[in-house]
């Protein structure tokens, strides 16, 4: 029998791209009847069907609406990516109050061959389990063969565009659809021109740093990787901006750090068509009179700088773990389900930059294996699942 037989299961929004209606043909694979609703025309462009549904209303009738397509169709499970849009919490609410199952896909706690797809929520909505004795019991081992993923730059560059195109031309059949994020097509397309000529400038800019990184040549220092500006994940977080994180971080290290070490700041790459925080970066150099001791760069190669750091420090970013694969110490300033004592930090920021707490290797082991066994899949949201997601959603 298929691992879904019986299930109907209702899909809601997913990313820019053919990913939901390449996981809605595995799920019909294994036993599962399928509806999906299109809020907008760029789903329209890369989802077709007669399992399709459209919600044209305003949103404030999307709750009911929701609630009746549940009743009416016997859905018993909802399929969504992203758990922080309007109108997905929305649905979250009213689905938890039915009694109705909610599984969230969303990239990849692993990264980057990994799609996370949880029940309940991801990220500060997860339901994992908050002690670390819970994990003694997982046998670590070797993982799992899977295929690797390719960067997918170019490929979101150009399924965003295409989304926002689509769902700018579809306006007439959606008059009140409102994305959570902004997706005009000729604002959308200049910014990520402007990326691309930033790369090719930073690359430059760049490249001596690089060089010392990858060749284990820095002084000592830590690390920043930073968050796209829009990320969701700032919800689980006391920052309204990366600029407050920054400043916060940046302040902390200038009190507190040995005088011998360097910070660095990492650029996000899919930032990098929205934000550019040098001016910032200079401000605070001189404010805190840190001089060559505070760094910002962009094109350079994350593994090396995560091995050669003397600490990680992040809002919540799944940086954060691979930070812990390299054994370096990490420190967490938001809600992120690997803050756990004995993975991270604990103590304060100031104790952080001061003496960093050792990564425990034998539980971060485990822990990794139970993330593989329970909610990640192989693959990538910008194009398929290698694996069956029915392995999660059963």
């Amino acid at each position: 029998m298929a691992e879904l037989t019986g299930r109907h299961l209702l899909l809601l929004q997913g990313p820019a791209g053919p990913f939901f209606a390449r996981v809605a043909r595995q799920l019909r694979a294994a036993g599962a009847r399928i509806t999906k609703v299109n809020f907008n025309g760029g789903e329209d462009l890369y989802y077709r069907g007669p399992e399709v549904v459209k919600f044209s209303q305003p949103l404030a009738q999307w709750p009911d609406f929701f609630e009746r397509l549940l009743r009416e169709r016997s859905i018993d499970g909802v399929v969504l990516f992203g758990d922080c849009r309007p109108l997905h919490r929305a649905a979250i609410e009213r689905a938890g109050r039915l009694g109705v199952d909610v599984f969230v896909f969303e990239e990849g706690y692993l990264r980057p061959d990994f799609v996370t797809l949880e029940k309940g929520g991801v990220n500060g909505h997860s339901r994992m389990p908050r002690d670390p004795s819970h994990f003694n019991a997982v046998e670590a081992s070797p993982p799992p063969r899977h295929q690797q993923v390719r960067h997918a730059f170019i490929k979101s560059a150009i399924h965003t565009i295409c989304y926002a195109s689509a769902a700018a031309l579809g306006q007439g059949r959606y008059p009140h659809y409102r994305h959570h994020r902004d997706i005009r097509p000729v604002a959308q397309a200049r910014l990520w021109f402007q990326g691309t000529l930033r790369r090719a400038a930073h690359t430059l800019r760049d490249r001596e740093l690089a060089k010392k990184l990858e060749s284990s040549r820095m002084p000592p220092y830590f690390f920043v990787p930073l968050q796209v500006h829009l990320d969701s994940q700032l919800s689980h977080s006391p920052y309204t901006t990366i600029q407050e994180f920054i400043r916060e971080v940046v302040a902390a290290f200038a009190q507190h750090a040995p005088s011998d070490h360097a910070l660095l700041l990492k650029l996000h790459p899919m930032d990098r068509p929205y934000s550019d925080y040098s001016a910032d970066i200079e401000e605070l150099r001189r404010e805190h009179g840190l001089g060559e001791r505070l760094l910002y760069a962009d094109v350079i190669n994350l593994p090396a700088a995560l091995r050669g750091a003397r600490g990680t420090v992040v809002i919540n970013s799944t940086v954060g773990l691979s930070s812990l694969t390299h054994g370096t110490p990490v420190k967490c300033l938001g809600r992120a389900v690997y803050d756990l004592p004995g993975l991270t930090h604990q103590g304060s920021l100031a104790e952080f930059f001061s003496a960093p707490e050792p990564v425990d290797r034998a539980l971060y082991k485990r822990f990794r294996q139970w993330l593989l066994e329970q909610n990640q899949l192989n693959g990538s949201v910008w194009s398929r699942l290698h694996e069956d997601p029915s392995r999660v959603l059963r």
